[in-house]
């Protein structure tokens, strides 16, 4: 089991989990001549920005054209280059998935899709743009690996994965500064979960910026006398089944929490693994199937149930059904 300890008492900085990718996208490019960029006129607001001022040449300005954007991609990846392409996520995945599943997917080239400005925590935009099904749509798809950093370090060495990873890829960003969990020292690989607080009573399981919800959650569950394990899942697929495993069959109890929609998303993904190797009482915290709201971050984390208050009462639901 892959255990790393998170401390999420005093000072915290708070970074915007894109600017991560933005330092990765940059570290890339200097590594390897063939890191090439496209944008889909986002380029400061997804922070391809660095890489494009560094690296003029290797940057294409696609415009306000999602479905060019992707395909663009596919052929530069089919000429041996590695491109990742940025959009908001509600356009990139949300406009261009055909596009997607058949020039990148179907194909099997190793394309790095980079949605920004998911979940509703993108605040006043509303709901056009609280793009909270890209989970699930980029889960569906054969070949395609998803990632959602827990904050700004490790959005960055994820895109530095991705650069040397030879799969179609989704990363998911937030827009918003958000607590910086992580350090140069926790380790990230794709493909592993990793248990930031061991706990022996319930198993929360996260992914993106809700792991620091569910880390307070366990503070709070604690004082209850309950001891909560936290499971940060950066890489939803493919899913980490050994970590999971290992730590639902010790707790016999578990509650996920993700910044977007339950069905079909990570809670979706938990529920398939424990309903065919270890059936446990399980509770879902996500956006219950509807569409958010304009209004300040983090009222509508509280608004719709997604901070460490309702992680809480779902995980004494769960330990009481044991």
């Amino acid at each position: 089991m892959n255990i790393h300890l998170i401390d999420i008492h005093g000072d915290i900085e708070q970074l915007p989990i894109r600017k991560g990718f933005g330092k990765g996208l940059l570290e890339a490019g200097k590594r390897d001549v063939n890191v090439v960029a496209a944008c889909a006129d986002l380029t400061d607001s997804t922070q391809m920005s660095l890489f494009k001022a560094e690296f003029p040449d290797r940057f294409v300005e696609i415009g306000v054209a999602e479905q060019n954007l992707v395909t663009v991609g596919s052929g530069l990846a089919a000429m041996g280059k590695i491109p990742f392409v940025s959009s908001y996520a509600a356009f990139s995945p949300g406009r261009n998935w055909e596009q997607i599943r058949t020039t990148i997917c179907l194909n099997d080239r190793p394309v790095k899709v980079v949605g920004s400005h998911a979940g509703v925590s993108v605040g006043p935009d509303g709901a056009t743009h609280q793009m909270l099904e890209d989970i699930a749509l980029m889960r569906v798809l054969p070949n395609m690996v998803v990632i959602a950093p827990g904050d700004a370090v490790e959005a960055e060495k994820a895109t530095l994965a991705m650069a040397t990873d030879n799969r179609p890829t989704y990363l998911r960003l937030a827009r918003e500064a958000t607590p910086v969990i992580t350090t140069a020292d926790t380790p990230f690989k794709i493909g592993d979960a990793y248990v930031f607080k061991p706990g022996n009573d319930v198993t929360l399981i996260t992914t993106g910026t809700m792991t620091y919800q569910a880390l307070l959650a366990a503070d709070l569950l604690q004082k209850d006398g309950i001891s909560a394990e936290v499971i940060h899942v950066p890489t939803i697929k493919p899913l980490d089944a050994k970590t999971i495993l290992a730590s639902v069959r010790k707790t016999g109890a578990v509650v996920t929490a993700e910044e977007g929609q339950i069905i079909g998303g990570l809670g979706g993904a938990i529920a398939e693994l424990l309903a065919e190797e270890c059936p446990t009482p399980m509770k879902r915290i996500g956006m219950l199937d509807r569409f958010g709201e304009s209004g300040a971050p983090n009222e509508l984390l509280e608004h719709f149930g997604l901070d460490a208050k309702h992680i809480r009462l779902a995980a004494h639901s769960v330990t009481d059904r044991k």
